[in-house]
């Protein structure tokens, strides 16, 4: 028997004027659980799926969880008992995060999982950033911007979720081959969020002034993490990075707050996401995992970002 290949992994293939000649799913309703929708990351994600979804006529339900797993959960619940014909889910935390999963697939609904997979209980198909291999090339910035000789603080993000986990292997892959570079400190953070990247860097520096590299796991734990080190005034000794490419991130990096950035492909997996939950919906193959590539965001290419966000 014959796999049905999917319309989305054939879009590659097609002209434009053939994808705009794609049949409508009026008929069909698109749940988006987001994580938290003060991150700019999620909310470009809401935005590229809300447009794909009115280019190809599917209607899209969105629902923000503020961050909190318990809400969540009610959340697709809520959903479910709409009769969705599919959710695309970015979990909220690490707890709990299987729940709704199980809850979508004995319902029968498809569900797509963006940036976060739980562990345990995988979407039916995963759509992310190859978050090992781009942090592994933020870490190999590091080691030449520093000589290969540094004291590292690292602010994480939510511990167990799939970014942290991810762009943590990956920047310590690269920075060990380098026995002078080393990670002296690092805290993680409930939320991602810039506040709370400021608080812990600066206890991170008050108890280490010698720290001369700062990465903060998304853009927004960065830029506290600059902030701190600008009022404690070391910033002209220290390097920071972050992870993402947000808006916020990229007039970082333009405006030298931030040394750098990995700018993820935010619209596309929007897009993608629809893409994908049409497919399932419709019987297609999709691929467990979409692993999407991220580019090494500095202040000679940030333009074309700000431009235009991949």
């Amino acid at each position: 028997m014959f796999k049905k290949i999917s319309k989305g992994l054939l879009i590659s293939y097609i002209t434009a004027a053939s994808i705009f000649s794609m049949p409508a799913w009026a008929e069909y309703t698109i749940g988006l659980a987001v994580a938290n929708l003060q991150a700019d990351f999620f909310n470009q994600i809401k935005q590229s799926v809300e447009a794909e979804g009115k280019r190809v006529g599917a209607s899209v339900v969105v629902v923000d969880a503020r961050g909190d797993s318990a809400t969540q959960v009610s959340q697709i619940q809520d959903l479910i008992t709409r009769e969705v014909d599919a959710i695309i889910y970015i979990p909220a935390g690490a707890t709990a995060a299987t729940v709704p999963v199980k809850a979508a697939r004995k319902a029968g609904i498809p569900i797509i999982t963006v940036d976060r997979n739980p562990e345990g209980a995988p979407g039916d198909t995963f759509i992310a950033t190859n978050s090992v291999e781009a942090a592994r090339v933020l870490g190999e910035y590091v080691a030449e911007m520093t000589g290969g000789k540094g004291r590292i603080g690292v602010i994480q993000g939510q511990i167990g979720t799939t970014p942290e986990i991810d762009r943590n292997k990956g920047f310590l892959q690269a920075i060990d081959g380098y026995p002078e570079l080393n990670v002296v400190a690092q805290q993680a953070s409930k939320g991602w969020m810039q506040d709370e990247g400021f608080s812990i860097t600066q206890d991170m520096l008050q108890r280490d002034p010698n720290i001369t590299v700062l990465f903060g796991r998304a853009d927004a734990l960065a830029l506290g993490a600059a902030q701190a080190a600008k009022v404690s005034n070391l910033s002209d000794n220290i390097i920071v990075v972050g992870f993402d490419g947000d808006a916020a991130g990229l007039e970082a990096v333009k405006n030298g707050v931030l040394d750098a950035t990995m700018t993820q492909q935010t619209q596309f997996m929007g897009r993608l996401a629809v893409r994908s939950a049409l497919d399932l919906v419709e019987g297609y193959y999709v691929p467990k995992t979409q692993l999407q590539g991220a580019t090494l965001t500095v202040k000679d290419n940030v333009d074309q970002f700000i431009e235009v966000h991949p």
